[in-house]
């Protein structure tokens, strides 16, 4: 009887990754309540992936929907040669992406959202992550075109890259077709790639007015997004905001909230400056009496918390975490929230 029982659980187990695998994300996070979700990076080149694990271990208990794997382009830097001269090579410091995906989706049978990204790649790299990805029946994505390299004044592709996500979005809608770069075809995937694209409640930074903003934003709806996740914010009403202005330009699609808490002092000028966001000025006047990271810590889950509720309270979707270097707020945000 045991070993029967236990039989049926290995089925249903096998059924159920089966299942998980094909969901689409849009599925996941239409239940009713508000699905919990958070991003990771991959590990640092030489490192292993115990504390990828870690940090998953420490927010399984809230049901986390999928997770999401950042993808980080290569960069130039210079290096002394023997003879005292520079050599300049290409450095990729996170790379491993679609390998730490499959792991994860392996290990804790979760739904994993690699990112896909135009900076740094080229068309034919893009290629065979995507076939690579399909071989792995990994079948959601986060389309983006991602950061400007750090020796780079403005953003740049590849000379065979792509220059908007826009553009990568219509590469990964040709291999859906069953077509490859060379247009060469091959056999339509059956489960074809699912993916969602980025929203700024603030304006991208490369965007003349928020207008235009809007206008990319229905082109990449229009171009086979089934969701848009934002930008980190600290202000609810932008979110708000932002997502009556895309209702409003017929844009349906789920509008998946992405926020952060703050757990560095230096993070009240650092993050408006990288992400091109503002932080409220309650919220800077709380963190400018903070004396310690681990001060900036308490107000910061503070804040976040606040958001959290407020955004739950309101129905969205989900609510998507950045948990760069902040797991341990993240689950204590969680923990009032879930």
């Amino acid at each position: 009887m045991k070993a029967s029982f236990t039989k049926k659980n290995r089925i249903f187990a096998a059924f159920f990754f089966l299942h998980i695998k094909k969901m689409k994300i849009t599925n996941l996070i239409q239940k009713g309540n508000t699905a919990f979700s958070f991003e990771i990076l991959p590990p640092l080149k030489g490192s292993n992936i115990q504390k990828v694990f870690k940090d998953i271990d420490a927010l399984r208990e809230f049901n986390p929907q999928y997770i999401n794997i950042t993808t980080h382009r290569s960069e130039m830097v210079f290096r002394t040669l023997p003879n005292g001269l520079f050599e300049q090579t290409s450095v990729r410091h996170r790379p491993g992406t679609v390998a730490i995906a499959a792991a994860i989706q392996n290990k804790y049978k979760i739904p994993v959202v690699p990112h896909i990204i135009c900076s740094g790649f080229t068309k034919s790299e893009t290629e065979y992550a995507l076939i690579d990805l399909h071989f792995l029946e990994i079948d959601n994505l986060l389309v983006l075109r991602g950061d400007k390299a750090k020796h780079e004044n403005a953003y740049k592709s590849q000379p065979d890259g792509h220059n908007h996500a826009i553009d990568l979005q219509k590469q990964i809608n040709d291999f859906n077709a069953g077509r490859f770069l060379d247009g060469s075809e091959f056999e339509k995937p059956a489960n074809p790639f699912s993916y969602g694209v980025a929203g700024y409640p603030e304006k991208h930074e490369g965007a003349p007015n928020f207008d235009s903003d809007i206008f990319w934003l229905k082109e990449k709806v229009k171009a086979g997004a089934d969701y848009i996740v934002t930008q980190m914010f600290f202000d609810n009403a932008k979110y708000f905001s932002f997502v009556e202005r895309c209702r409003a330009e017929g844009i349906t699609i789920p509008i998946i909230p992405g926020i952060k808490p703050i757990n560095l002092l230096n993070q009240l000028n650092v993050l408006p400056k990288i992400f091109h966001i503002d932080i409220p000025e309650d919220f800077a006047r709380e963190l400018r009496k903070c004396k310690s990271n681990e001060d900036a810590t308490v107000v910061g889950v503070e804040w976040c918390l606040a958001q959290a509720k407020e955004l739950k309270e309101r129905g969205v979707p989900s609510i998507h975490f950045y948990s760069l270097a902040a797991v341990e707020s993240v689950r204590k945000v969680a923990e009032g929230v879930y």
